[in-house]
């Protein structure tokens, strides 16, 4: 471990804030006197508890109430545990819920006086609350229909419960991490919980006919897991997982906080150092990694009902953005006790899966007030999407966020409806990402933006392309501070190709790779949004520019740009700019003689600038000709 005992001694010069507060008591004190804090109230709170301790044991302080975040093991809860929620909800919490993609809840406005009956309450079903905040190793998720969809190969709640029994049970590891530590376990063919964005990934795989995991370490935002060639089988988990967060309790950084999670310690000493002392804590040499065995997205991705392999039915109740009630986890336990088994799992996309409906119940329970309320929002835009708290509950939030991604969904389920069919938008109110934009097929991501008048109003960074198959990727930059007013367009395009353009039954992030980010550069797909916003939305000229069946510029920006300067000359003057374009080389036959306002003088709805920018980039000489739609992008702010 020399490697790890050098890079922790170069970073230990001086630990942070949160470290010194961490050293001023045990936890557990704090929680064993959560009685007498809600007997005196705020006075009775000292500014660590509030700012850290509290936070251990899921109690986050907003000021004049508490969110309080509810540890809900692979989004697993019976009858009695939905119920015993609902009612916490609902008469303490303001008859709110967050499904958060952790699988878990949020509750909301708990004040202070009710904070000890609430996890009294809790208890009594067996729902706990630890560890659910602060440096800690959270949620466990899965495959929310573990154990049931047919392509589930290893059911893992036996083994999440080995695991948290390892760290939950244990008041010696509550706050002992440098910094919070995710986890992810999948034994489904596809992937339905983003499992290779976590600190810790147990990856479906098969080794020499053995099912067992295949590891990958040290995601966080905009960063995915690293492969560490290792193959751990079933009853190996727990022995590498306790090694794997006591190296990183004993090695991790202390110093800066935006460096201390697992990824910056694997990055300083190498993955293979790094695995080399899990063996040596383990005691243990693992296998090499096997054949991942995970696919690539939810079996369940755009439906909301899946036949497991018991022959019965897992309804999937739609929650848009995540935002539930009290009332409605009651109304909801309660119909999945009626016509199933009363246990219902929570998503890491926030909705519901209902179980074990029979067949011939279904259209009866489809029928029911709780489900039908939610029905509207079957439909490709809600079905999929992810939305973090935002503005309203997040101090940290710079647009409302779940509100914003309602909007969109349903003015593009009204503009442009598509049937068997999947598209994931994820929203992130903020850089944190708790939104998970950066894995979206489209991703939004919250910042402040001008309006056209130079205003300064709620926006976001647009991003395309992120993947969560067996190679994950981040999505790449569209667009930067659009104002979420003009969001919803730049999406709309989008989608419109998106229909035209897509195999059927192909999700889009099949259709990104095959069509979409195969045959055009980002930079085209960036202008060909904002275009089409100009010419339609903004000087309603109803010209739409297209994109081909088969791109034939090879992705070279020069060329998308003179092919599209053409096609914009046709569509606003319905006239030729060029008689013949031969693959661009030579680029040019007998070309219209052209002026910088000609496109205005032709058609006077054009404005001068829009003119202009035609033009450029449909110049004869190249060494004239615009050559990067990024100058035309700044000239299309002035039109």
């Amino acid at each position: 471990m020399k490697s790890l005992n050098q890079a922790l001694e170069a970073r230990s010069k001086k630990v942070n804030k949160v470290e010194n507060t961490k050293a001023l008591k045990d936890p557990m004190d704090v929680y064993n006197k959560l009685d007498a804090i809600a007997s005196a109230g705020y006075e009775g709170l000292s500014k660590e508890d509030s700012s850290y301790f509290l936070k251990c044991f899921g109690l986050f302080d907003k000021g004049e109430d508490f969110m309080l975040r509810v540890r809900i093991p692979a989004g697993q809860l019976s009858y009695e545990q939905a119920i015993c929620i609902g009612e916490v909800a609902y008469e303490y919490g303001d008859d709110y819920i967050d499904i958060t993609t952790r699988m878990q809840v949020e509750l909301r406005y708990i004040k202070i006086a009710n904070i000890s009956k609430v996890l009294s309450k809790l208890q009594e079903v067996g729902v706990s609350t630890f560890q659910t905040g602060a440096d800690n190793p959270r949620n466990i998720v899965t495959d929310p229909l573990d154990g049931i969809a047919y392509d589930n190969i290893i059911q893992t709640m036996p083994i999440i419960q080995k695991l948290q029994d390892i760290f939950t049970l244990n008041p010696q590891w509550i706050s002992a991490l440098p910094r919070k530590f995710n986890t992810g376990i999948l034994g489904s063919l596809s992937n339905s919980c983003n499992i290779f964005g976590h600190d810790c990934c147990f990856v479906l795989a098969q080794k020499e006919g053995i099912f067992g995991f295949n590891v990958f370490l040290g995601a966080k935002v905009g960063v995915q897991s690293q492969d560490a060639n290792l193959f751990v089988e079933i009853e190996e988990v727990p022995l590498f997982f306790t090694a794997l967060i006591t190296v990183f309790k004993n090695y991790g950084y202390r110093d800066n906080r935006n460096k201390n999670r697992l990824v910056f310690l694997l990055n300083d000493v190498g993955i293979d150092n790094f695995v080399q002392a899990i063996e040596d804590e383990a005691g243990k040499k693992f296998a090499q990694a096997g054949v991942t065995m995970v696919q690539s997205q939810s079996i369940a991705l755009g439906s909301n009902k899946v036949l497991g392999k018991n022959g019965k039915f897992a309804y999937k109740l739609i929650v848009p953005s995540g935002i539930f009630t009290g009332k409605d986890m009651i109304a909801v336990a309660k119909e999945a006790k009626a016509f199933g088994s009363g246990d219902i799992r929570l998503s890491y996309d926030q909705n519901i899966y209902i179980l074990n409906i029979l067949k011939e119940s279904l259209e009866k329970f489809e029928s029911q007030k709780i489900i039908s309320n939610y029905a509207h929002y079957n439909n490709l835009y809600f079905n999929d999407m992810i939305a973090c708290a935002g503005t309203k509950t997040c101090s940290f939030g710079v647009i409302p966020n779940k509100s914003d991604a309602i909007e969109m969904a349903e003015f593009l389920n009204t503009e442009i409806p598509i049937e068997n069919a999947s598209v994931r938008m994820n929203w992130s109110a903020c850089p944190k990402g708790c939104g998970v934009h950066g894995v979206a097929d489209i991703g939004f991501e919250g910042c402040k933006a001008k309006d056209e008048n130079g205003n300064r109003v709620d926006g976001v960074h647009i991003f395309l392309g992120g993947k969560i198959t067996r190679k994950a990727i981040e999505a790449k930059t569209l667009h930067k501070a659009i104002p979420v007013t003009e969001a919803k367009y730049h999406a709309k395009y989008l989608l419109m190709a998106y229909k035209e353009f897509r195999e059927r039954g192909e999700s889009y992030e099949a259709y990104d790779s095959r069509y979409l980010s195969a045959n055009y550069s980002m930079q085209a797909i960036s202008f060909y949004t904002k275009i089409n916003y100009i010419l339609n939305e903004k000087l309603q000229l109803n010209c739409y520019l297209a994109l081909d069946s088969y791109a034939k510029t090879a992705k070279k920006e020069d060329w998308e740009l003179f092919d599209f300067g053409n096609k914009l000359f046709m569509l606003l003057t319905n006239e030729k700019r060029y008689t013949a374009i031969e693959n661009f080389e030579p680029l040019l036959k007998q070309p219209r003689s052209i002026s910088r306002d000609e496109v205005s003088k032709i058609n006077p709805k054009v404005p001068y600038k829009l003119s202009e920018i035609i033009y450029n980039m449909t110049q004869q000489e190249k060494i004239k000709r615009a050559q990067v739609f990024s100058e035309l992008l700044v000239g299309l702010k002035e039109v």
